[in-house]
């Protein structure tokens, strides 16, 4: 996540706060936090506030069918995310960078609920987007995870990837 942000922006200091302490092992009180923002937020409130909590929220549960349906939100969000609300929110950003890993998640989640062909449509859409992701171990790690979730896709593997945000360690 970038450390210098463009602007002030209390609801995503809020949600980094709620992450972080996510993966620290309090998921319970992280996803209560999250939901807590995703009220005060609304459906219609600001798109990169929505699209950022869905994907974190998804992280937080163990249930695929509960992850998809924040990554689906987090997707139809991002849609509504426009280039220049990205850069208010930090100057390294892109939206385009923001669908390898949206449509990811989405793909993994289709696979782990047996839904193969919903999956291969997601992972082909990470794939025609990753050329969006950056040339660091950011994007390495997700190019990685596509080719991961992609393989797992062709040998109908449901299982739940190691790798996987949220997984235990």
């Amino acid at each position: 996540m970038p450390t210098a942000p463009a602007s002030h922006d209390p609801t995503m200091e809020a949600m980094s706060h709620a992450v972080t302490k996510g993966r620290a092992g309090g998921i319970a009180s992280a996803r209560q936090e999250l939901l807590s923002l995703w009220s005060a937020i609304g459906v219609t409130g600001d798109a990169m506030h929505r699209c950022s909590l869905a994907h974190y929220l998804a992280d937080l549960y163990e249930d695929p069918a509960q992850a998809l349906a924040w990554d689906v939100r987090a997707l139809d969000a991002a849609d509504a995310v426009t280039e220049q609300r990205v850069q208010e929110h930090h100057t390294s950003l892109h939206i385009a960078g923001f669908y390898p890993s949206l449509h990811l998640n989405l793909a993994d989640n289709y696979r782990r609920l047996g839904s193969f062909e919903a999956a291969t449509e997601h992972i082909n859409a990470a794939r025609a987007h990753a050329p969006d992701l950056p040339q660091d171990a950011y994007g390495d790690l997700l190019r990685g995870a596509i080719h991961e979730v992609a393989e797992a896709i062709a040998g109908r593997d449901r299982t739940r990837r190691a790798s996987a945000p949220g997984s235990p360690a």
